[in-house]
């Protein structure tokens, strides 16, 4: 017993370190999302310990479908559910490509249907107004630069924290954004953004990071050191309110209002998810939805019978 629970061990270990690489190297997943995909592995492992079931691979459909229904017992949401599934999907894909895995457990399960969340931006008469709101104080110019960045680029949260300033080439109007995906993207910047953070990296950075020059981070808070997740809320949290917007603003709302603005005035959207860094082309098409009247005003006004 103790030989034969010592192979399963080894067995999973090698089968682990075998789906990391191929998630890694093979599925080009970011790396946060591969740590996900382990990570739900280890839950349905678990559970399925407690059918009595030692190996992944003696796993059945029902084993699966047992599972999401004890999720489900759990109330855990939909989108929960669905990753899950994913995550396990995925595994047991890799098992049949590599491993040799005769049957696939999740064949013929179906991802519960997710009701679309509402996708909150900023009409361009709000941007313009947001943009007018930050002051000329020192505090004021970082803001500036920072929203004006933010919509011209439509960067994640995460990218914009972790931004260089060796990242971004004001000359050449372009940065580089390695983000959440292995392989990095070339985003260009407009000159209206272009300006205010050459005018915040000109004044206000110098000012903020004089007790740290070494400070490499492109936005600074009051000690020098890189703006948090937090901060970042806070600021736009602050300049929502006093625009007197409806909808909370976020980093993804300004993310929103970019896609959903270069859409409506032109941009494919193959080009739009390269930009914003998408794995998957469906991520980007929801915003689709939203360029439906100005596709029908072109037509309006180009069509003789319109």
């Amino acid at each position: 017993n103790v030989i034969y629970l010592s192979k399963i061990i080894m067995e999973e270990k090698m089968s682990k370190d075998l789906f990391l690489d191929y998630l890694t190297e093979e599925k080009k997943t970011a790396d946060n999302t591969a740590k996900a995909y382990l990570r739900d592995i280890k839950h349905f492992k678990q559970f399925l310990e407690t059918r009595y079931i030692a190996d992944l691979s003696d796993a059945t459909n029902a084993d699966v479908v047992a599972y999401l229904m004890l999720l489900k017992s759990q109330n855990r949401s939909k989108s929960t559910v669905n990753r899950k599934l994913a995550s396990i999907r995925t595994y047991y894909n890799f098992m049949q490509k590599k491993m040799g895995l005769a049957q696939n457990p999740t064949e013929n399960i179906k991802s519960p249907k997710i009701e679309k969340k509402k996708i909150e931006f900023l009409t361009i008469d709000q941007i313009d107004t947001l943009m007018t709101l930050p002051d000329e104080s020192h505090k004021g110019i970082r803001d500036r630069a920072i929203l004006e960045f933010l919509y011209a680029t439509g960067i994640r949260a995460s990218e914009l924290i972790d931004m260089s300033c060796s990242d971004i080439n004001l000359r050449m109007g372009f940065l580089t954004c390695t983000g959440e995906n292995v392989r990095a993207r070339i985003i260009p910047i407009g000159k209206l953004a272009r300006e205010a953070v050459e005018k915040y990296m000109q004044s206000s950075r110098n000012l903020l990071i004089r007790n740290n020059p070494q400070e490499e981070h492109l936005f600074v808070n009051y000690h020098g050191q890189p703006v948090t997740r937090q901060g970042l809320w806070k600021i736009l949290k602050e300049y929502g309110e006093k625009a007197g917007f409806e909808i909370n603003l976020t980093p993804q709302v300004l993310r929103n209002s970019f896609a959903v603005h270069m859409l409506q005035n032109g941009a494919d959207v193959k080009s739009l998810q390269e930009l914003m860094g998408h794995e998957d082309i469906s991520a980007t098409q929801v915003y689709l939805a939203f360029t439906k009247n100005r596709i029908k005003d072109v037509y309006d006004r180009a069509h003789p019978r319109a």
